[in-house]
C-alpha cells in the first residue's frame, strides 16, 4: 500500500471514531481537568506494562483473519530467529503493520530496530508511529505507553540530528501528550519548529489541535488554513470545520465539512457529516 493511501486511511479511521463520539452539535467546550494519561501519580512509568504481543492481538482483531495471516507467519518465524535474520523479520513486521495502518505494533518493531542499529530513520519512524497510536486509542494505559515510547524515540532522534524539524515536532507532540511535566514544554518545541518553517504540517496541525483543546478556536482556524494552503487533506478540513462551528461561522463550517466529505469518500462518515451540516443549517 502506498504511503499516500495509508495517510488517507489513517485520517479517515481517526476521524470516523471521533465523529461518532460527538453529539451532532460537535465539540464540547473544554473544561479544566487534571491530565490523565494512565500514569502513576508522580511517576514517569505507565501503570501497566504494554507489550507488542498485546497490541498485535488487538490489531489483528481490527484487521481480520485474512490480513493477519502473513503477520502471524512472520511472528512465528521471529520466535526462533537470531542476528540479522531477526532484524530482517522485525523490519518486515514493521512494514506489514504499516500496510494495514496499525501504528502501535509497527512502532514497537521500529523501536527494536532503532535500539539495535541506532539509525535515525528508525527512531523517527518509531516516534511517529507511537504518536499516531496515541490518537487511535482511548485506553489511558496504552496512551501512557505510547507517550513514553515516543519520547524515547524522538529524544534519540533529536540527539542524532538536533536541527531536524520532524524529530523536534514529534517530540513536542509527545511532550504535550504527557511526556513532559508541563505541556508548555511541547508547545515551545512546536513553536520553535514553525518559527523556522512556518508551513510545517506536523507542527501546525498539532498546534491547531491543542488550540482546539484549550478553546482557542481562532488560532486553530489559522493553523488548519496554513496546512490547507499547501494541499487539501481530510483531517485539516474536519477540524477547521469544527473550529468554525465553535466560532459561530456557520457557512465557513459547512464549506469545510463538505470538502472533508469529498476527500473521505466514506459513506458512513459522510452521512454523519451530513447530520452536522443539517444541524448548522437549522
Amino acid at each position: 500500500m502506498k504511503g499516500k493511501q495509508i495517510a488517507v486511511i489513517a485520517a479517515v479511521v481517526v476521524i470516523v471514531g471521533y465523529l461518532f463520539s460527538l453529539p451532532v452539535k460537535g465539540l464540547v467546550k473544554p473544561k479544566e481537568e487534571k491530565p490523565n494519561n494512565g500514569m502513576v501519580a508522580g511517576s514517569a512509568k505507565p501503570a501497566v506494562n504494554v507489550s507488542v504481543e498485546m497490541l498485535s492481538a488487538t490489531a489483528k482483531t481490527a484487521i481480520g483473519d485474512k490480513l493477519s495471516a502473513q503477520i502471524t507467519d512472520l511472528e512465528t518465524q521471529l520466535k526462533n530467529a537470531e542476528g540479522e535474520k531477526l532484524q530482517e523479520l522485525q523490519r518486515q513486521l514493521a512494514h506489514k503493520w504499516d500496510d494495514v495502518n496499525q501504528p502501535a505494533p509497527a512502532g514497537y518493531y521500529y523501536m527494536e530496530l532503532a535500539r539495535k542499529q541506532n539509525k535515525f530513520e528508525d527512531w523517527l519512524n518509531a516516534g511517529n508511529r507511537f504518536n499516531d497510536a496515541y490518537k487511535f486509542t482511548q485506553d489511558s494505559t496504552i496512551q501512557a505507553a505510547m507517550v513514553l515510547n515516543a519520547v524515547e524515540a524522538f529524544e534519540h532522534a533529536t540527539k542524532m540530528q538536533p536541527d531536524n524539524l520532524d524529530a523536534k515536532a514529534g517530540l513536542g507532540v509527545a511532550d504535550v501528550n504527557g511526556g513532559a511535566p508541563s505541556p508548555m514544554t511541547g508547545i515551545g518545541l512546536l513553536l520553535e519548529v514553525v518559527a523556522k518553517d512556518p508551513k510545517n504540517r506536523n507542527a501546525n496541525f498539532n498546534l491547531g489541535m491543542f488550540a482546539i483543546k484549550s478553546g482557542q478556536y481562532d488560532k486553530a482556524v489559522n493553523r488548519f488554513k496554513t496546512i490547507l494552503e499547501q494541499k487539501p487533506e481530510v483531517e485539516a478540513y474536519f477540524y477547521l470545520a469544527e473550529s468554525y462551528k465553535q466560532l459561530g461561522e456557520k457557512q465557513q463550517a459547512i464549506e469545510a465539512y463538505q470538502k472533508c466529505k469529498e476527500l473521505m469518500q466514506d459513506p458512513t462518515a459522510g452521512k454523519r457529516i451530513d447530520d452536522f451540516i443539517k444541524e448548522l443549517k437549522n
